[in-house]
């Protein structure tokens, strides 16, 4: 992988860097989008940490299409009266994925929020290689009141227990203004399963050196 010298805040050089370790690919589960995506994991894992590791940058998320954003990217793109017309934020955004699917089915305005800036800049990436357009946000939105949206989009986000615990006060909260909360989970450690209404499974498939299997089964599901 090229060697780029990566500056905080620094569009270009965060677009050069995406584009220097990641390719063009479409998820199994969602071949109608493309996304910059890691061929293999370690490699860019190892490169985030040696190279990116004194700015503090997460590990590279993004990089990859986890199984629960790919299942609520599909069940989107096939029930596309969910998203349409109304404001959408993907929380927890990665790649951008979910909120590619929320444009391609005719959201009024979607909001893109992750608290890593190389994410962010890979959201931004994707958008332009899907050929639609969506804001972004650095702004932890788990750490205050949130806004009023039509839909709130929660793609893969229980895997740590605080954060779990944060992203369901989150969901409580959108669900009082009236907000339709759509989650893809395949039952990750810290997943409620007594909390929602399942919509659909799917069998996605993953990176296995991600995972523990080739297949993860995923459930969409209503809070």
């Amino acid at each position: 992988m090229s060697k780029i010298k990566l500056d905080a805040g620094d569009e270009v050089a965060a677009s050069k860097f995406i584009v220097a370790n990641t390719k063009l690919m479409s998820p199994p589960l969602v071949p109608e989008i493309v996304l910059h995506l890691a061929e293999e994991s370690m490699p860019i894992w190892q490169k985030s940490e040696d190279e990116l590791g004194e700015m503090n940058v997460p590990p590279p998320y993004w990089a990859f299409a986890w199984a629960g954003g790919q299942a609520l990217a599909r069940y989107l793109l096939d029930h596309p009266d969910i998203c349409q017309n109304k404001r959408v934020l993907d929380l927890g955004a990665g790649s951008g994925l979910t909120a590619i699917a929320a444009c391609r089915t005719g959201a009024r305005d979607v909001l893109a929020a992750d608290i890593d800036e190389l994410a962010l800049a890979a959201c931004r990436a994707n958008a332009r290689a899907n050929s639609v357009q969506f804001s972004t946000t650095r702004d932890d939105l788990l750490a205050r009141p949130i806004d009023r949206f039509g839909v709130l989009l929660v793609g893969d986000l229980f895997y740590e227990r605080t954060l779990a615990d944060q992203v369901i006060a989150t969901i409580d909260a959108a669900k009082a203004l009236g907000a339709v909360v759509l989650i893809g989970d395949p039952q990750r450690s810290y997943f409620p399963r007594d909390r929602f209404t399942r919509l659909a499974d799917y069998q996605v498939p993953v990176t296995r050196d991600l995972e523990d299997s080739e297949i993860k089964r995923t459930t969409v599901w209503l809070a």
